[in-house]
């Protein structure tokens, strides 16, 4: 295993939260002393490299990936394309669990999904449907996510409380389950009887 590879792999993984170096050392089983010149390295690896669009930031003491500044049109015009148009489930549940529990951070949204979402929280940002609403006072200081005014426009919501109760959908959701199950009950006893 490449231990650059290692590092870039792990900072991928963490998304937008990124990684203290404790905590890269920690993983790598390494020293921290190692672990920043892996990371040097990468950094050096990016600057040099005219094919990469990705560039290592150091923010606060978190090291994250990042996309080097000339590919912010390509971002844009991509977050505004067809290909981006529609919302994977993947997104649609990142953003239904933000809008319900804001604010709540991506190590928080990750536990409720059971999945890692930084994908589909980049698209969200990228939509403007939510946006960073603070950070959380201790290690790591880790990203809080809320709703943003552009998502109230887009589902016509004067405020937040206009949201429909968790337990209203949970019922509807449990009728259409029951109905779903007699209607193939139904089905498969008419055949029987045929």
């Amino acid at each position: 295993m490449n231990e650059i590879g290692a590092v870039e792999t792990l900072l991928f993984v963490a998304g937008d939260e990124g990684l203290s170096l404790e905590e890269i050392a920690t993983v790598l089983e390494c020293t921290t002393q190692f672990a920043f010149q892996l990371l040097t390295q990468l950094q050096k690896n990016y600057e040099s490299s005219k094919a990469s669009g990705l560039m290592l930031l150091e923010v606060g003491n978190h090291y994250q990936l990042a996309t080097k500044k000339e590919y912010a049109g390509i971002i844009k015009k991509y977050a505004v394309s067809p290909l981006s148009t529609n919302l994977s489930q993947a997104a649609l549940e990142t953003l239904a669990i933000i809008a319900y529990k804001q604010p709540l951070t991506r190590m928080e949204i990750d536990e409720i999904r059971g999945v890692q979402t930084s994908g589909a929280l980049q698209k969200l940002l990228l939509r403007g449907l939510i946006e960073d609403k603070g950070r959380v006072n201790g290690p790591g200081r880790a990203i809080l996510y809320g709703t943003t005014n552009y998502f109230m426009d887009y589902f016509g919501l004067k405020n937040i409380k206009e949201l429909p109760a968790i337990d209203e959908l949970e019922q509807d959701q449990e009728e259409v389950e029951s109905d779903l199950f007699f209607e193939k009950f139904n089905q498969q006893f008419q055949s029987q009887e045929e």
